[in-house]
């Protein structure tokens, strides 16, 4: 069963938990209260059973059930969509892992729709149901927020192990430790996906910015208050606002922040990007001395083993001479002939090794 949680809120209260879809939608009718909805990897059935009830786009819930898409928010009509990658930083293995999160958000109803464990809902939930009433009780937009804002907090810790991770890369460069290249890579990949995955946070947070201003002028209207301001958060005067609006002037502050939040981690992303570039062209500069340093050296062997085998070739040539058992060598008649040849092999490797030593060959 795809249906991790069902619930009807009122007044930010979970009071009823129905069974079925059916159930669901009679319950926030009957009521006048928000549906929660959490599916983890829904079928085709499943989630066109939920589409049908709420008349949800049907290219909304093509993307909710193939997955793959990027980070977005869409309006189809009065509702909304929104595509999340959360991600998570496994401390064992050094890598991420990314999920996808969907997210259809009407005027009475929240669905999510999870690919991947991430983010955990149910801490989410929990925490508005035993903390945040006030909050919950504000309908399926605050949910989407809380949603969003845990999601963007998590990201916190993914940078901040990528960029260990890359501080290691370098010590391991310097160290000369083997395998290099292909952890430099495989970061680079992760730091790709991190960034495909934040990349339009900082659009999708500005959007739900000017959706919060639109309600607040909105109810100033209503209320008669004056004519729509569209400045700063700092310019409305909550007392003159509901309940309500008071939570969507403070939801205007915490949106601020997730968007600076957002910023600066695309911020971090961005340097990840280009110490792991240059991280890369210096173990490639690195390995280019190495190999310069090894031919060089294989160089100074070379040479010096020519240079003992012409010093050992030499009186080798000498003995072999007389060695060819010729009767009418004038020499080998002679006293001194014996001690002549061994005198003129040892003068000649004497030198070949002087000249071999001067040419810095030996």
């Amino acid at each position: 069963m795809t249906m991790i949680d069902n619930a009807v809120y009122v007044d930010g209260r979970r009071v009823h938990a129905p069974s079925t879809l059916e159930d669901t939608w009679q319950a926030a009718e009957a009521s006048g209260g928000m549906a929660w909805l959490g599916l983890y990897r829904p079928d085709t059935d499943e989630l066109r059973a939920v589409a049908d009830e709420l008349h949800l786009h049907p290219l909304a819930v093509e993307d909710a059930l193939e997955g793959g898409e990027r980070a977005k928010l869409d309006r189809y009509g009065e509702d909304w969509f929104m595509v999340l990658h959360p991600a998570r930083y496994v401390d064992s293995t050094e890598t991420v892992e990314f999920g996808e999160i969907g997210i259809f958000t009407g005027d009475r109803y929240v669905v999510t729709v999870r690919h991947a464990e991430e983010p955990d809902l149910a801490a989410v939930r929990r925490a508005l149901e035993t903390e945040g009433r006030e909050r919950l009780a504000l309908g399926p937009w605050q949910v989407t927020f809380e949603i969003l804002d845990k999601v963007v907090d998590d990201y916190v810790p993914v940078a901040d192990g990528l960029e260990q991770d890359i501080e290691e890369i370098e010590d391991q460069i310097f160290s000369g430790a083997g395998h290099v290249s292909r952890r430099i890579y495989e970061l680079s990949r992760e730091v790709l996906h991190f960034q495909h995955a934040i990349r339009a946070l900082p659009v999708i947070v500005e959007q739900l910015q000017e959706g919060a201003r639109a309600r607040l002028r909105e109810e100033e209207h209503r209320r008669e208050v004056g004519a729509p301001r569209t400045g700063d958060v700092h310019e409305w005067d909550q007392d003159e606002l509901s309940e309500e609006g008071a939570f969507e002037v403070e939801n205007l502050r915490r949106l601020r922040d997730v968007h600076d939040h957002a910023v600066q981690i695309n911020e971090r992303v961005t340097a990840m990007r280009q110490m792991l570039a240059n991280a890369l062209e210096l173990d490639s500069t690195l390995a280019s001395k190495r190999l310069a340093e090894q031919s060089i050296e294989q160089n100074e062997q070379v040479k010096r083993i020519s240079s003992w085998a012409a010093i050992i070739f030499a009186p080798q040539l000498v003995g072999s001479i007389y060695g060819m058992n010729f009767t009418h060598m004038p020499e080998l008649h002679w006293v001194w002939g014996y001690p002549f040849a061994l005198a003129l092999m040892l003068s000649v490797g004497v030198v070949l090794f002087v000249l071999f030593k001067r040419n810095d060959w030996l």
